[in-house]
């Protein structure tokens, strides 16, 4: 299917994956692994999020096989290649999902997130930490149309348009999500910090009063929820 170098330049943050895409369409080797460099850090991540981190290469793996059998006939170019390559990812773990009789595992939950530095009090500062391994947990104890949003727009770098094919719904849905998951992402980190902090206080022989009709204990956090299973977008073509 690839033959050899036709001058494509290795992977790096400012790839042309325009020219990428179509070298590797033309059987470039090269060009082909540009885009697998540029692609399956997020890609795999993403997968993370659906299929839990034991079974995530593995699909991972599924996907790329046809990414790499379909790409002669993808015609979305470079500014689509994102978008196209995590529809496939999806695709193939829904189908991994069925086959197994299993749900998406997740992490430990917000709890993991209080080491990250600053206080993430707003939505653009929760964008910066979603980034994070250690914040997949937390995007997935979102409620699941907001989770995947999120996925997509953050993790996988995709605009609201491509968001919204991948997912078969309207790109206004899609910002909605997103916008109504980070303001969850801030506030659930807001309240974990603050805890963590007053623990942190009292541990170390300070008095800390409790704010006048709060129970005991702090704030509950909602921790260690799972993924329920995404429904089924439009196939890959």
């Amino acid at each position: 299917m690839f033959t050899g170098d036709q001058g494509v330049e290795g992977a790096g943050p400012d790839v042309d994956l325009e020219t990428a895409v179509s070298a590797a369409q033309g059987g470039d080797e090269t060009a082909f692994r540009v885009l697998y460099r540029a692609v399956q850090p997020q890609l795999l991540q993403y997968v993370r999020s659906l299929v839990g981190p034991g079974d995530a290469e593995d699909v991972a793996s599924e996907a790329w096989l046809q990414i790499a059998r379909d790409l002669p006939s993808f015609r979305g170019g470079g500014s689509g290649i994102r978008g196209w390559a995590a529809r496939i990812a999806r695709n193939r773990a829904l189908d991994h999902i069925r086959a197994r009789s299993r749900r998406p595992v997740a992490g430990a939950g917000v709890d993991e997130l209080v080491a990250l530095p600053g206080r993430a009090d707003t939505a653009g500062e929760a964008l910066d930490a979603v980034a994070t391994d250690r914040a997949l947990a937390a995007i997935v104890a979102l409620p699941r149309e907001q989770a995947e949003a999120v996925l997509l727009r953050v993790v996988m770098g995709l605009d609201s348009t491509s968001a919204a094919q991948v997912l078969g719904k309207r790109a206004g849905s899609v910002r909605m999500a997103t916008h109504r998951g980070l303001r969850r992402l801030a506030e659930q980190l807001s309240v974990v910090r603050e805890d963590r902090e007053d623990g942190a206080r009292g541990a170390g022989g300070e008095a800390v009063g409790e704010p006048e009709g709060e129970a005991e204990g702090g704030a509950a956090v909602r921790t260690g929820a799972t993924f329920s299973a995404p429904t089924a977008g439009p196939r890959a073509r």
